[in-house]
């Protein structure tokens, strides 16, 4: 169960990355030049900046190197080439996105605690029919013996290591569906309403952004309705489309506590079909079976 780990490692990711995009906004709008800005942030230690300047330094351009870090530095990257293309203060936007990184690292963070106990609890209970079956060992009762030289012992473990292996894949799949979706919620809506922040159009704005790095984990469901809300009303779209990406990143905060709390009960289901019986084959029965074969029948 590395799927807990992978989380924590990817929400550290990007609490650094929205950290060195805030750093980024504070040196671009003291004056420094943008490659000038990563110099100085790799020269504070950053690594991922110090891999940023070395692309660089091999000719690549600087949206294409700092989309190489991959995870939440796609989207650093997607905002900077919108940025640059049309135009909007490079530092402003740099700091409205490591906030909007900052606030999607935390939902993240917040599904991740929520899951950490039903997982703990799912890993403890897949070594319960381990645990039986050490435990009659323990008790002087030959329960090894019988699972490998007993006939219905043999076909006990066999049985129970099925089950066993059928309770991880079936836990580990429940695991995998709780995890959040990859990418930061309500990044679509926020490189648009950057793209119209240095006065492109709405077409070329939706064009731009799906032309980005960042394009194959951008859900623009709820991007195209707050447009024709900003044409009916006839407000402008950056706000509105700023408070929509706020809205996702609150709405994939709360469905990812929903689905730990469902977690918990659905984790039930494999404890009760396979874990239990598994404890059964592999802990109870070669016990009652050594106690059977070590019992002399009357005469």
């Amino acid at each position: 169960m590395v799927i807990g780990r992978r989380g924590s490692a990817a929400v550290d990711t990007a609490e650094a990355a929205a950290v060195a995009v805030r750093t980024l906004a504070v040196l671009l709008q003291a004056g420094s030049v943008p490659l000038n800005a990563w110099r100085h942030l790799a020269d504070s230690g950053d690594a991922s900046a110090r891999r940023v300047v070395d692309r660089c330094g091999e000719g690549l351009p600087l949206p294409a190197a700092i989309e190489a870090e991959g995870g939440a530095w796609r989207d650093a990257a997607a905002a900077w080439e919108v940025a640059t293309t049309v135009g909007a203060p490079l530092a402003e936007v740099l700091r409205s996105l490591a906030e909007s990184m900052r606030d999607a690292a935390s939902a993240a963070d917040d599904v991740r605690i929520a899951l950490a106990e039903p997982a703990g609890t799912a890993r403890l209970l897949l070594w319960m029919p381990l645990a039986g079956l050490l435990l009659g060992f323990a008790l002087g009762f030959d329960t090894l013996g019988i699972l490998f030289t007993h006939p219905i012992g043999i076909a006990c473990l066999v049985a129970g290591l099925l089950l066993v292996l059928a309770a991880r894949l079936w836990t580990r799949r429940l695991l995998r569906r709780a995890q959040p979706d990859p990418g930061s919620p309500g990044m679509h809506a926020e490189l648009v309403a950057v793209a119209l922040s240095g006065g492109a159009s709405i077409s070329r704005s939706l064009r731009l952004v799906d032309d980005t790095p960042a394009r194959d984990h951008l859900q623009g469901d709820r991007t195209a309705a707050v447009l024709d809300l900003s044409r009916a009303a006839g407000v402008p779209a950056g706000e509105l489309l700023r408070a929509a990406a706020a809205q996702e990143r609150h709405d994939a905060r709360v469905q990812g506590r929903l689905r730990a709390a469902r977690l918990s009960s659905q984790l039930l289901i494999p404890l009760g079909v396979c874990t239990l019986p598994a404890f059964l084959l592999l802990g109870v029965a070669p016990l009652i079976l050594s106690v059977l074969s070590s019992t002399p029948l009357p005469i």
